[in-house]
């Protein structure tokens, strides 16, 4: 059973064997926005297939829901490394339609 809610936009990422939820709240998407600019130009890049390795682990860092106090930025950069862009890209999907869509 899935721990994310995908009415809520949620998504999950598999970091040190840990399911982590990912939750595109209007908190993350602003501290993501801060980091990496606007999210349509985010969007957009993604689009084009340029989004940066380090703009898609800086997204999803943001966007974990209840983070774990040993969880680092490093981490998270490493699971996307280690599970590749094919079995990321689900989540990613699923916080790229919420930016666009909303609830």
């Amino acid at each position: 059973m899935s721990a994310a809610n995908a009415l809520r936009g949620e998504a999950e990422l598999l970091v040190g064997g840990r399911v982590l939820v990912l939750r595109p709240s209007f908190a993350a998407l602003v501290a993501a926005e801060v980091e990496l600019g606007p999210l349509f130009a985010l969007v957009e890049r993604a689009a084009d297939a340029r989004l940066a390795l380090g703009e898609l682990a800086s997204l999803f860092w943001h966007c974990v829901k209840e983070r774990p106090e040993t969880l680092t930025r490093e981490a998270v950069g490493d699971a996307v490394v280690e599970q590749g862009l094919a079995a990321v890209t689900p989540a990613l999907r699923a916080l790229l339609g919420q930016i666009l869509q909303g609830r």
